[in-house]
């Protein structure tokens, strides 16, 4: 049996406009994951594991066309994120329709456990957001203050629904959620999330590692596929709601 003629990756003026907005006014939850084919959203402890080219390209072009980047705390520890930029093409694609050269950076914790002198802040090229609760440690909320602009939505658990309105105020309506799993299953919840942009990774990898989603009871929500993407043995897809 022959084998079967590469399929070439796109190319970033394609992803931009497979993953173009109809409109920036629309307040806007866009998840972005990487999975395995039987469903691990991790190799070795971390999704990074999972991506290649064309995913990390996808990444970019969704965060180009994002105004706020949001983590969950355990994301920004498990996977090392450091000050998130995209590349000095993609500003200049900002800048010339109207953005900010750089999307702002946002992490939710509910219990603070952030070092104010880790890379999340001190490489970071825009001023950090993190989002948390009124019961957060008072403490160490003071000590983020000096390093990022602290949102403080809900009495005792973070009120997601609260912060999407707090961060749209502040001109941040189009949101790209990167994780975690319990942060997706937190807005899922919610039901807030619009869009899922999900990179299907050719591997089997087995073993216990987790779904995309963690935390949200069992509830059908339907989606529609908007785009499947080929990109060599990698799947780019996306899924509106339905």
């Amino acid at each position: 049996m022959s084998a079967a003629t590469p399929i070439a990756a796109p190319d970033r003026d394609a992803l931009l406009a497979a993953y173009g907005l109809p409109d920036r006014e629309t307040h806007r939850v866009r998840m972005n994951f990487v999975a395995s084919l039987d469903g691990a959203a991790t190799l070795d402890g971390r999704s990074g594991g999972l991506g290649d080219a064309s995913d990390r390209l996808a990444m970019q072009v969704l965060r180009t066309l994002a105004d706020v980047v949001l983590v969950g705390a355990g994301t920004v520890r498990v996977e090392g994120y450091g000050g998130v930029a995209v590349s000095e093409a993609d500003a200049a694609w900002r800048v010339a329709h109207g953005l900010p050269e750089q999307p702002r950076l946002a992490v939710v914790s509910s219990a603070l456990a952030l070092d104010p002198s880790a890379a999340f802040f001190t490489a970071a090229v825009t001023r950090p957001i993190v989002v948390t609760h009124a019961g957060a440690p008072e403490a160490r909320r003071e000590a983020l203050e000096p390093v990022a602009d602290v949102i403080v939505v809900g009495e005792h658990a973070v009120d997601v629904r609260a912060m999407l309105d707090v961060l749209a105020v502040r001109g941040l309506r189009q949101v790209l959620c990167e994780g975690g799993p319990h942060l997706f299953g937190t807005l899922l919840e919610a039901d807030l999330v619009d869009e899922l942009c999900l990179s299907l990774s050719p591997m089997l990898v087995g073993g216990d590692a987790g779904r995309i989603v963690r935390g949200a009871a069992e509830l059908e929500r339907g989606m529609h596929l908007v785009h499947a993407m080929p990109a060599g043995d990698l799947v780019l897809l996306r899924y509106a709601r339905g």
